[in-house]
């Protein structure tokens, strides 16, 4: 008995997709119920203001009425993360007397 096999060559006329042609397929147009099953599933959202670094010993320091230079400008945007993951940047507005946030970008790909 031999160990070589004769597999038969696949060819487009075969039916066989190959994984590269089943991701570049047509896909049907999603809506909200199509994402009706994660309505409930619970996130994590974080506006960040900005980031500061400093050592321990200066952290040990800080007290009431401390200012904290932070690494942002008067007027750039914050980031706005879920799971801990850059999803948007905006801008800080008030909303009756409560600090809130407006999203004005929507990042995509991997931040």
């Amino acid at each position: 008995m031999s160990d070589d096999f004769n597999l038969p060559q696949l060819s487009d006329g075969d039916g066989f997709e190959s994984p590269e042609s089943i991701r570049e397929g047509p896909t049907s147009p999603k809506s909200a119920a199509d994402l009706e099953q994660v309505f409930d599933v619970p996130v994590v959202v974080s506006a960040v203001l900005g980031a500061s670094q400093m050592p321990i010993g200066d952290l040990l320091r800080l007290g009431p009425g401390t200012v904290l230079e932070l690494d942002r400008k008067i007027g750039e945007a914050i980031d706005i993360f879920v799971n801990n993951r850059l999803v948007a940047r905006g801008e800080v507005v008030l909303v009756e007397e409560r600090l809130g946030v407006t999203m004005t970008e929507i990042v995509k790909g991997d931040h």
